[in-house]
């Protein structure tokens, strides 16, 4: 079976988390620019999912959204699981459903639990499938999806075997979208209400937040607005609880205005952070790690413990052997060792300074246009 119009057709699949899905954006917008260099006439883009995430987005890259509601497997046990195979099966029928109508020329996939019935289904149709891996480890979606996959382009340097020697894999580096490439440090203080010239200390556990992370930094918020002012994503549904604990915590504290706790950061607050901040404390996730190295920007990285496949603990020792962040684990996250970490790096201009240089080499600029130019070459020769 082939397409049989001329419209040339790319199906981007992959969702779960921002980590997914905005790398996905990056390589859409670098297929849109390869589009016009390559005077491709007729193209058009879909993004098959079990929910749109970021509409906005969606529509800036003019992606139609199909909708594939599935189930979800959970790390933990859950009596959901069990009622999720059978939602995770009726996936799979509708995906292919909707693959049949649209029959796409390739198929770009990230990994996620929604991205399953769709790589599925494109094996089942014999339609290529181009797929990224942003971790150390590779994620269980694509740990099995992989082995449908025609070409696999990885982020880290060092983990271009993670799949087998067998699978053609690249070090295409992270798809970041060029949005975020341009920073700017102005107007920063006057957005997030800084009233004084006090170093700035970002602290990014990700869009829901880490309790983990929150708990250590209330711990110590009275000695760290001594000195730094703090800009705190406490994740979206915590910011109320955040302001709460804040508030007792420097009830006798001068400088409790340098605190700010903010549910979520949107890409314009994380443009002018990462342009003016002095450090980031963030999780081990592909996606923040990329976002340190591409800002120069010094980092603590504390992993979750238990990820999947260990991964946020291989991201983070990986990329701290550049020389560019530190690491906590979870278990040594005392308040003296937090605080006195954050103290000896903010102390040392010198050593912040190396840092900031020492991950660049993570960086490829070119990542989200590796990817594009090579599923638009799959996808050309499919239409024919």
């Amino acid at each position: 079976i082939y397409n049989t119009s001329k419209i040339m057709k790319i199906v981007f699949t992959g969702g779960g988390s921002g980590g997914h899905f905005y790398p996905l954006m990056a390589i859409a917008e670098a297929i849109k620019n390869q589009i016009e260099e390559q005077n491709i006439v007729d193209a058009k883009l879909y993004y098959i999912a079990d929910k749109a995430y970021d509409e906005k987005a969606l529509f800036v890259n003019e992606l139609e959204f199909v909708s594939v509601p599935t189930g979800k497997m959970r790390l933990y046990f859950s009596i959901q699981n069990f009622f999720d195979l059978f939602k995770t099966f009726g996936a799979l029928f509708n995906a292919l459903l909707k693959m049949i109508q649209i029959y796409p020329d390739v198929v770009i996939s990230k990994g996620g639990y929604p991205a399953f019935p769709v790589v599925v289904a494109a094996w089942i149709l014999r339609i290529p499938v181009v797929m990224h891996e942003s971790d150390m480890a590779a994620g269980r979606v694509n740990k099995i999806t992989s082995k449908f996959a025609k070409r696999i382009a990885v982020s880290f340097p060092n983990s271009i075997n993670i799949f087998g020697k067998d699978k053609i894999t690249a070090w295409s580096g992270q798809p970041i979208r060029k949005e975020m490439w341009e920073t700017s440090g102005e107007g920063t203080r006057l957005f997030f209400k800084i009233e004084d010239k006090a170093p700035i200390v970002v602290i990014y556990g990700g869009s829901k937040g880490s309790e983990i992370i929150n708990s250590a930094v209330f711990e110590i918020l009275k000695d760290l607005v001594e000195d730094f002012q703090i800009i705190h994503q406490v994740g979206t549904l915590n910011e109320k609880t955040a302001n709460s604990r804040a508030q007792f915590a420097l009830q006798e504290s001068q400088y409790k205005n340098r605190y700010r706790a903010i549910g979520f950061f949107n890409p314009l607050m994380l443009k002018m952070l990462g342009a003016s901040a002095d450090l980031f404390i963030t999780r081990g996730g592909a996606g923040s790690i990329f976002d340190m190295a591409l800002w120069n920007k010094p980092a603590i990285i504390i992993p979750i413990t238990n990820s999947n496949g260990n991964h946020q603990r291989l991201n983070s020792y990986s990329y701290a052997a550049t020389g560019a962040a530190i690491v906590i684990e979870e278990k040594n996250l005392e308040p003296n060792v937090f605080l006195a970490e954050i103290r000896r790096i903010m102390s040392d201009d010198a050593l912040r300074k190396k840092m900031s240089q020492s991950g660049e080499v993570f960086v490829r600029e070119d990542a989200a246009e590796v990817i594009a130019k090579e599923a638009l070459s799959i996808a050309l020769k499919h239409e024919k």
